[in-house]
């Protein structure tokens, strides 16, 4: 076979994990691109993709090659000293390597290295054939997949995600005999269990995709992702609507179906006067259907199902979908009235009788700490702290109710429409809502200044309740999800502008009313920390994020602010040497032994350099005051910028370590009133390449 195939490996099992299928099936992919690379087998991985539905794992690698490349192989044996005894003979140790590669001593050749003259092995061969390789190959790629718990079938003794039921294996139209947990490769795979209950011959592996869509099955994940869309967008504009097209149930339905076909249905209106988040979670979440807005994002009586079959009777297909819908949205609609009747005030009485965690008390308890905290963060922030207490009060109500005992997703959102219900101004209901924002990465953090501070508040007594209690995280476990807590509350404050003292809130939430103490400066650290993650992902170098950590500045506003004054001062030209400047008076400060001046002593200054760098550095603390006290930390770092020259100068023509203690100390207390200045905004010296 000479010049480039394609390879085509198809898995056909019973149904797969469908969560677990996307990920299984790049592993699978990325398995066989590494096999092939291990050994020399080129391809076009570009053009090579992922295959995979309900029943099959695939993959088609493009234009590979017929075999490897010419095998050079070199192995060293005994060192040259070792290799012959006195009268010349060859060692034992010089005759088992020769043996050991299958020739004579006198064919091995010596190779020299700094660590001496070593005896070698050097061979050439053919490379083999890739048909001969690929069985190996594919064995390699199924061993390495993450299967945390295989299924075992019949009487075997190997397991795979589920039981396999055909092989197809094609190095561009010849069969690849082999065997893969009992099963013989062929050319044959399988259509749609329902339009072509069977065989699909495959003559080349580069037919695979038309032949299966011809046996109604569309093998290509992005091609039926995209169908689904297009008959989803489709069907909700014959409603008159927009379908809500969620990434999660997009991918989700994409690995239940073969053949997807979408069909427009409808529930009563009447269930629209129950919250739409209820009825998106039961239509999303449990059924995996794509609700139907209207022009104006409303929630309307439309909903479109995917069916994985072209039914001659979609009517009786609507049907099903609507019946199964059904009773889920009469659940909702008793649930959210019999709340109503109950009413706020009722259900937030109750949160006393529910622990919250056994040593910080109920949720009645943590509601209680919660609105101390609020209170705390508004004023701080200079927002309207009665408003912010009451929401905070109100908070955790709703997990009394039977709607978020039914959808736990519904935190919040069933609070603020509860809320609203019992008469509670329109910022309290708000904010019980986004009290809950951000839920997961890369949602949006609370709009409203109430919603903010609750959220903030929120997370501040889950990290010093959860850290007094003995939960901090360890590893991989965080049962109590107090990383992202602190996530949660660093966005908040950093997006929100919130600008208030970290530390100072920490040390309120620290002292806890059961009794606990948590450690504050702890509790700051675990939340910098958090920060690292978030800075790297937007663009910010790991040494820019540690020279203003290092200042630990006391709000996290504060701390984008430093953080953008570093940016814009690297962009100067007197950076780097400045940068170099102050590691180098760091490492000098920390070397000197006894306690440096605070103060310079103008008498102590002999050298042209020193008197000029004193007066500078003076000049420079006098005209960086008040921006350092406006924050205006740009305009501070770019006159510090101005000292470089004479800093330049005093090191060149200065002898800091000077033997008279006097000079000494004064020439070290230029250095610290120096260092305390850069330091104010941020440790400059961590931005240095130097060593």
């Amino acid at each position: 076979m000479a010049g480039r195939h394609s390879l085509l490996i198809e898995l056909g099992t019973e149904e797969l994990p469908v969560k677990a299928l996307p990920g299984l099936a790049q592993a699978f992919f990325e398995g066989i691109c590494a096999s092939l690379d291990r050994r020399q087998i080129e391809f076009d991985r570009a053009e090579s993709r992922a295959l995979y539905g309900p029943r099959r794992l695939a993959v088609a690698i493009r234009a590979v090659a017929s075999e490897q490349p010419t095998q050079h192989t070199e192995r060293r044996g005994p060192a040259v000293a070792a290799g012959h005894g006195p009268d010349g003979t060859p060692s034992k140790a010089l005759l088992g390597f020769a043996a050991s590669c299958g020739v004579e001593p006198k064919r091995l050749e010596t190779v020299e290295t700094d660590k001496g003259a070593w005896f070698v092995f050097r061979q050439t061969s053919p490379g083999a054939a890739t048909a001969s390789l690929v069985p190996e190959i594919l064995h390699e790629a199924v061993k390495s997949l993450p299967i945390p718990k295989p299924m075992r079938w019949g009487d075997h003794d190997f397991g795979f995600a589920r039981p396999l039921h055909w092989l197809l294996v094609l190095l561009g139209d010849r069969v690849i005999d082999m065997e893969l947990f009992g099963i013989r490769s062929n050319r044959m795979s399988r259509g749609h269990r329902f339009h072509h209950p069977k065989s699909v011959w495959i003559g080349h592996a580069d037919d695979y995709v038309e032949a299966l869509r011809q046996a109604c099955v569309l093998a290509d994940p992005e091609q039926r992702r995209q169908t689904i869309r297009t008959e989803v967008e489709r069907a909700a504009a014959q409603a008159g609507g927009r379908a809500r097209i969620d990434p999660g149930v997009l991918e989700e339905v994409n690995c239940l179906t073969e053949w997807p076909k979408a069909i427009l249905c409808g529930f009563e209106p009447e269930f629209l006067d129950v919250p739409p988040e209820a009825l998106i979670a039961t239509m999303e979440a449990n059924q995996k259907f794509f609700p139907v807005l209207d022009g104006d994002g409303r929630l309307t009586s439309a909903f479109v199902g995917i069916a994985n079959i072209d039914s001659r009777q979609p009517e009786h297909v609507r049907i099903g979908y609507e019946r199964v819908i059904r009773p889920r949205f009469a659940d909702a609609r008793f649930f959210f009235e019999e709340d109503r009747k109950q009413g706020l005030s009722s259900m937030n009485a109750g949160l006393a009788t529910v622990t919250y965690q056994q040593k910080l008390g109920t949720l009645a308890d943590k509601v209680a700490r919660t609105v101390r905290l609020a209170e705390h963060v508004a004023r701080a922030a200079g927002i309207d702290a009665v408003t912010a207490a009451r929401a905070a009060a109100l908070s955790k109500a709703d997990l009394q109710s039977r709607l978020v005992n039914e959808f736990p997703e519904l935190q919040g959102i069933a609070g603020r429409y509860y809320a609203t219900a019992a008469g509670e101004p329109a910022s309290v209901a708000r904010a019980i809502d986004e009290a809950y924002r951000p839920r997961f990465a890369g949602e949006a953090i609370a709009e409203s200044r109430i919603g903010q501070v609750l959220a903030v508040a929120e997370r501040l007594d889950t990290l010093a309740g959860g850290f007094a209690a003995g939960l901090k995280p360890t590893g991989n476990k965080d049962p109590f999800a107090l990383r992202r807590a602190a996530l949660g509350l660093a966005r908040t404050l950093i997006e929100g502008r919130l600008d208030i003292d970290l530390r100072a809130a920490l040390a309120e939430a620290a002292v806890l009313d059961v009794g606990l103490h948590a450690d504050p400066d702890e509790l700051y650290d675990f939340v910098i920390d958090r920060l690292r993650g978030y800075y790297a992902e937007r663009g910010v170098s790991a040494d820019r994020f540690e020279a203003v950590a290092a200042a630990r500045p006391p709000s996290l506003s504060d701390f984008a602010d430093r953080l953008q004054a570093v940016e814009r001062f690297l962009t100067l030209p007197e950076a780097a040497a400045l940068a170099a400047a102050n590691k180098r008076i760091g490492n000098i400060l920390r070397k000197a032994e006894g306690e440096i001046p605070d103060r310079i002593s103008r008498s102590r200054l002999v050298e042209p350099a020193e008197l000029a760098l004193a007066e500078s550095v003076e000049s420079a603390l006098r005209e960086t005051d008040a921006p350092l006290q406006q924050r205006d930390y740009v305009a501070v770092l770019t006159r510090l910028a101005w000292l470089r020259v004479p800093v330049d100068a005093f090191f060149d023509q200065v002898m800091v370590m000077a033997e008279d203690p006097a000079l000494r100390e004064n020439r070290l207390a230029i250095l610290k009133r120096l260092a305390l200045r850069f330091h104010a905004v941020a440790d400059i010296g961590r931005l240095s390449a130097a060593e």
